[in-house]
């Protein structure tokens, strides 16, 4: 029997890892150096500008200005914790809750309304953006106080400075494909959780015997229970001398969790000049 070949695994961030497998993309790592990337995304004048900030004398180090403390740790946190709780949190990217009536809730509707993947588009580019600008306010506080310190550090925070201002456009270009990818993702698990309920109703129809009205039905039921449980194990389980439940929109609360962790990646990509930065002001 003839075997599909083995995906290459990617090494590269949780991100770009994840995209891949959700995209369903065989992608290749790029054989080119991260400094031969780096002329490519660096116009000329921002070759210009780097070297000068790497080769000029260092800025002169502000006096009198705030030191680095445990303050400006516990903000880099409360700012990440922040996006985190804005993440996990989101009404449109809740679980569907079964509630009996009279309890229906705003986030209840938010999470019950037809599948519309403009939703969802709309809500990822709004984190993305508080994502940004977090982020950027974070960088510039953090780049003035390791002006502050010493010469050398003067100097990385121009580097960064110029680092944030050359990449900023086609980091914020590439970010921008994510929820294109994502809403290919969401287009496959519904089609195929339509091609799933199809099934099940074939099969209902074709157990269907006009001898055994009660019988049937029953049947048919426990059938779609059971494929339901081996395609979404945790999304129904079956008792024995009960039929199993079937939640047809079980794909979307799927896709809410896969959405998450996209966000979540992204914003470990997001957080790596900023953890960069504290770390250089940690080793002085």
């Amino acid at each position: 029997m003839l075997q599909a070949p083995s995906r290459r695994a990617l090494s590269g961030p949780a991100l770009v890892r994840l995209l891949a497998r959700l995209a369903d993309i065989d992608a290749a790592e790029s054989r080119q150096s991260l400094s031969d990337r780096l002329s490519q995304w660096l116009g000329w004048t921002d070759a210009i500008a780097l070297s000068s900030a790497l080769n000029g004398n260092p800025p002169a180090v502000a006096a009198g200005a705030r030191s680095f403390g445990q303050v400006d740790e516990d903000e880099c946190a409360r700012v990440r914790r922040s996006l985190v709780s804005a993440i996990a949190g989101d009404s449109v990217l809740a679980a569907a809750r079964r509630r009996g009536p009279g309890q229906m809730s705003a986030q209840r509707v938010a999470v019950d309304t037809p599948a519309d993947y403009a939703v969802f588009r709309q809500r990822y580019l709004a984190l993305q953006q508080s994502m940004e600008t977090a982020v950027a306010t974070l960088r510039g506080r953090l780049r003035a106080l390791l002006a502050a310190r010493t010469p050398a550090l003067a100097r990385l925070a121009v580097v960064d400075a110029v680092m944030e201002r050359a990449l900023g456009e086609r980091e914020r270009t590439l970010l921008a494909a994510v929820p294109g990818l994502l809403g290919g993702h969401f287009e496959r698990l519904r089609e195929a959780a339509e091609r799933r309920s199809a099934e099940a109703q074939a099969d209902a129809d074709a157990n269907a015997a006009p001898q055994q009205p009660t019988e049937a039905p029953a049947r048919a039921a426990a059938r779609v229970g059971t494929r339901a449980a081996a395609t979404h194990p945790a999304s129904a389980a079956v008792t024995p001398g009960r039929l199993a439940p079937v939640t047809p929109d079980a794909w979307l609360d799927v896709f809410r969790k896969d959405m998450q962790s996209v966000l979540l990646a992204e914003l470990d990509v997001r957080f790596q000049p900023v953890e960069g930065l504290l770390a250089a002001l940690r080793a002085c």
